[in-house]
């Protein structure tokens, strides 16, 4: 019997290796969650050597016809709506001013390979609409002939072309094509805008 002012025995600490183990399963369990939220989301877009690879049945349809058409009315120049291959999905549209004088105006497509286009038409000058889709400094890279145009090709090493032409006529509109399309995609784009009846811009619908 231990006396009175002897220290108590020595208590043996309490095992934590369950609550550890249950942590670790937990946090596990947290990651995957996450993993699989993250691979859900990639599913809509991938990449490939070409460029971004879209998933077409997962962007919005939106009609360019009736865009367009409302868009000539404010427009000073004619605007063109090709009748892109089939298959092809058209996801946005939209217009503005061009900095340097003239506006644009914008329709996206998506290829049924989930290859994507954007056509820019403007009355801008080539330098201006140039700046104004590059977003920054680009180099010429020669020229290329498509739909019966001369177009000039722009880019950055390794980056999508940007590739611009004039139309006939008066008054001046310029086409860009740009997108991580394939060179016979940006073909079937470019005739299909050519060969596209215009509309008539706003002052010649009155």
């Amino acid at each position: 019997m231990s006396s009175p002012s002897e220290p108590p025995p020595p208590q043996k600490p309490a095992r934590g290796g369950a609550p550890d183990v249950r942590g670790m399963l937990l946090a596990l369990g947290v990651l995957l969650v996450i993993a699989l939220v993250g691979v859900g989301g990639l599913r809509s877009c991938s990449f490939a050597p070409g460029g971004p690879v879209i998933d077409p049945n997962a962007v919005p349809v939106t009609d360019v016809g009736a865009t367009f058409t409302d868009f000539a009315k404010a427009s000073v120049f004619p605007l063109r709506v090709p009748a892109v291959p089939a298959g092809w999905k058209p996801n946005s549209t939209d217009r503005g001013a061009v900095t340097g004088g003239g506006s644009a105006v914008r329709a996206g497509y998506v290829t049924p390979d989930g290859r994507y286009l954007r056509l820019v038409q403007s009355d801008a000058a080539e330098e201006n609409l140039l700046a104004a889709e590059a977003g920054g400094p680009v180099g010429g890279r020669g020229t290329i002939d498509a739909a019966g145009l001369t177009w000039v090709e722009y880019g950055v090493p390794d980056g999508e072309p940007f590739r611009i032409a004039t139309l006939p006529g008066t008054p001046t509109v310029r086409l860009l094509i740009t997108g991580s399309g394939t060179d016979d995609e940006f073909r079937a784009l470019a005739e299909a805008t050519v060969k596209a009846t215009p509309l008539a811009p706003g002052a010649e619908q009155n």
